[in-house]
């Protein structure tokens, strides 16, 4: 087959704050054929995650920074075109590192063939994707909640937060979200089954922390960092646990970042706070699937996705959607077709 155009979006420069359209450039070239051992994949979603800020940038973090000149880093689900490994064929549906581009020549072992029939392709980019392997393993294996326990989650409205807080509810804890706006707060408690919602734009966390935990926090799940995590850690109770899963309050920071002041009351309550990395759980994903799709096909774990069109020329005004809180669920790129 003669190969195709692929366009790419690359990283330029290393923002300063919140990237801006020169930290872009877009290239195209013809995609590469396979080789030996790799498969030739048309990218159909792209996963945006805040994490894609750090990523950006040439600080020591737990991956290497995306090189400048090399095409964006990204997760992402699509279709087999041209196979020259026998584990995967033409028509196969995959997901994987596919990046900001059209085309994605990539070893055929760095894949995972997925399902369109057992689930829409976009919820392998979250439910059935690294969102919802870091709620399923934050919680299950860092935060270990126990039914009747009150845990409290930030990004609540967001691919891992929502995920995270049906998670808590199905294992019978009460679930306390925050969110921003009105319309997150209906969502993860009139659809999603939260208890409670607390609304960060018009409620101050201190006294709704109070409100809501009366008998303090048994678990928080941190997305946020900054000023809600110092809230949740003034209301710990005893023994609780912290999960630290993200920081997107500080994330495009052009000062220090903010540490978090309450710390002491780890101390008074004897609880412990944790980092936790998806990356971490790679072999056991597997182990997960069974249980996130029997929960989805009884009805007790929504997958939501916010979908943008554009492909991947809308890419770098997409992802400042996840800093503004404009998103509602997953983020996801529409790249093509099938």
């Amino acid at each position: 087959m003669e190969s195709p155009i692929n366009h790419q979006i690359t990283l330029a420069a290393r923002p300063a704050g919140l990237p801006k359209p020169s930290d872009w450039k877009p290239v195209e070239s013809a995609a590469r054929e396979p080789e030996a051992g790799f498969v030739l994949v048309k990218v159909l979603y792209l996963s945006l995650d805040p994490a894609m800020r750090g990523w950006m940038s040439d600080a020591r973090s737990y991956i290497a920074p995306v090189r400048l000149g090399d095409t964006m880093r990204a997760g992402g689900v699509g279709i087999v075109l041209a196979s020259a490994d026998p584990s995967l064929v033409r028509g196969d549906y995959v997901s994987g590192w596919l990046d900001v581009q059209e085309y994605a020549t990539v070893k055929a072992t760095s894949l995972v063939r997925v399902d369109p029939h057992a689930a829409p392709l976009p919820a392998y980019l979250n439910v059935l994707g690294g969102p919802g392997m870091t709620a399923y393993f934050g919680l299950l294996d860092v935060a270990r909640p126990k039914a009747g326990e009150t845990v409290v989650i930030s990004g609540a409205a967001g691919a891992v937060g929502m995920t995270a807080g049906q998670i808590a509810k199905i294992l019978g804890c009460r679930v306390v979200g925050i969110a921003g706006g009105p319309e997150k707060c209906r969502l993860i408690t009139a659809e999603l089954g939260f208890d409670a919602a607390i609304d960060y734009k018009s409620e101050k966390l201190g006294p709704a922390l109070r409100e809501h935990c009366p008998d303090g926090i048994n678990v928080y799940f941190d997305n946020v960092g900054g000023e809600t995590l110092d809230a949740a850690l003034a209301r710990l109770a005893l023994h609780a646990r912290v999960v630290i899963c993200g920081a997107i309050s500080q994330y495009n920071a052009t000062t220090a970042i903010k540490g978090p002041a309450n710390y002491l009351s780890l101390l008074v309550n004897r609880a412990s706070m944790q980092g936790m990395l998806v990356f971490d759980y790679k072999d056991r994903y597997a182990d997960a699937v069974p249980f996130l799709l029997a929960w989805m096909a009884e009805g007790k774990l929504q997958s939501r996705e916010h979908i943008v069109s554009g492909g991947v020329a809308a890419f770098p005004e997409a992802l400042l959607m996840l800093f503004k809180g404009a998103n509602v669920g997953k983020l996801v790129l529409h790249v093509a077709d099938a």
